[in-house]
């Protein structure tokens, strides 16, 4: 009797350890599967280099406001983020910005964090890519510093071919969408 019960007993802690195993090699997959950059980052990686900017801002009278300025995205951290720091002017005064851009592996969408010397708040938006129109898409939310309310954007990026880009940010307020304005991003050579 007291060998069956010591064979059971190994039978049993050798299935555990199976297990265990084979859980242990199931978590190190997905983990590898979540780390590992991806053809969505290879499409984020178009930005990746030094380009030219003209912002077209529109005031409340609809004119037309336009500065000039520059960018450079590079990749970090092996192609699984996009670093982009901004120049320039915007309404008159000097403008830096700094934004990352990811694609994240788990939750299947693209994620981007702007902040820039015109606040000190940061800007999250999350969205997609569409392949048809070749666009990311992304929404978010943050603070009008002028109303304390929260106000709603949306981001239409279109990659019209390697050397052009348009980026247009659009804000909602009370269920009414205005365009803020569009730059368009022209890689230098």
């Amino acid at each position: 009797m007291k060998n069956k019960v010591t064979i059971i007993i190994g039978l049993f802690l050798i299935s555990i350890s199976t297990l265990v195993a084979q859980d242990q090699a199931e978590m190190m997959k997905k983990w590898q599967e979540s780390m590992t950059p991806g053809p969505m980052h290879q499409l984020l990686s178009a930005m990746v280099g030094e380009w030219n900017t003209e912002t077209i801002m529109l005031d409340p009278s609809g004119s037309e406001m336009k500065s000039n300025g520059f960018s450079k995205t590079e990749s970090i951290l092996g192609g699984r983020y996009f670093l982009t720091t901004q120049s320039g002017s915007m309404m008159g005064m000097p403008f830096e910005g700094k934004g990352l851009d990811a694609y994240d592996n788990v939750t299947k969408e693209f994620v981007s964090v702007w902040i820039d010397n015109m606040g000190t708040g940061v800007t999250v938006m999350k969205g997609n890519y569409d392949e048809k129109t070749k666009t990311f898409n992304y929404t978010g939310e943050s603070i009008d510093p002028m109303t304390g309310q929260l106000v709603k954007y949306r981001s239409v990026t279109k990659h019209e071919n390697n050397d052009k880009i348009v980026f247009e940010m659009y804000t909602n307020q009370g269920g009414q969408e205005a365009k803020m304005f569009t730059m368009i991003y022209t890689r230098k050579k």
